[in-house]
């Protein structure tokens, strides 16, 4: 029932969601987030990872801000998740979820993540079942995950797609952002890539968000890279780490 959109570089938006996401409040993005990626407490090895994951670029993208209660979806064993940490302070909150089935991939990391950082809590559900409140997120973020709802690893589903989104409405405040970030598959792809490949079209993330009341404000390019082919899998040793990704942001 969903149909692939031809894959696009960069999304065109409203005049309103540019001043929306003004420069000044993109600073002050930058700001936060340099800020949290220079603390002392920081795992070296990880801040060795920032060239590649670009986490300066992808949370001031979203317009992330101090005090922000976050909503990160399958946060594995929270890389990022230190990151939303400090960004947001000691006025916010994040919610680190992952779904059950990962438990054998997480093992206790994230569980150690969780309890190093004050404001971080641990919540263990399925895609379609989040714990937050209605109307309780500022900003839920899900970053390279969407296609695990076509995986099951074991046989056993992480939650259906549709429901899965409509979740995601569910828990955003009105004006909270939804920022998806993934493998691109090729633009002929089915979903059922996500499972086999670990890519999805952005077509087909775009066409739940919007289903589940969600609007486009804009993307980015910044994760693009031409050279990957984009129909092996985003694990092969030959692109891994390397393949081409679109980052949207969506508002509630």
């Amino acid at each position: 029932m969903y149909q692939l959109k031809k894959l696009g570089l960069v999304t065109a938006v409203s005049s309103a969601a540019i001043f929306a996401f003004s420069s000044v409040s993109a600073q002050s993005s930058a700001d936060l987030v340099a800020t949290a990626l220079n603390h002392s407490d920081r795992p070296a090895e990880e801040s060795a990872d920032d060239g590649r994951r670009m986490p300066l670029e992808v949370l001031s993208f979203a317009g992330i801000e101090a005090g922000m209660a976050v909503l990160e979806l399958e946060a594995g064993g929270g890389w990022y998740t230190e990151v939303l940490s400090r960004t947001v302070g000691g006025s916010g909150v994040v919610v680190m979820q992952n779904p059950p089935a990962f438990e054998g991939f997480t093992g206790d990391a994230d569980d150690d993540r969780a309890a190093s950082l004050p404001n971080v809590t641990l919540s263990t559900t399925n895609f379609d079942a989040l714990e937050p409140g209605d109307a309780s997120m500022d900003l839920v973020t899900w970053i390279l995950g969407p296609h695990e709802l076509w995986f099951m690893p074991g046989g056993e589903s992480l939650g259906d797609a549709g429901k899965s989104f409509e979740e995601i409405a569910r828990v955003l405040k009105p004006g909270g952002r939804f920022l998806a970030v993934d493998h691109h598959a090729t633009a002929d792809a089915g979903p059922e890539v996500g499972g086999s490949l670990h890519r999805i079209g952005e077509g087909v993330i775009t066409d739940y968000a919007e289903d589940a009341g969600l609007r486009l404000v804009r993307s980015s390019n910044m994760h693009i890279n031409p050279e990957d082919p984009m129909d092996n899998g985003a694990t092969d040793p030959s692109i891994r780490g390397k393949t081409s990704k679109f980052v949207l942001l969506f508002e509630k």
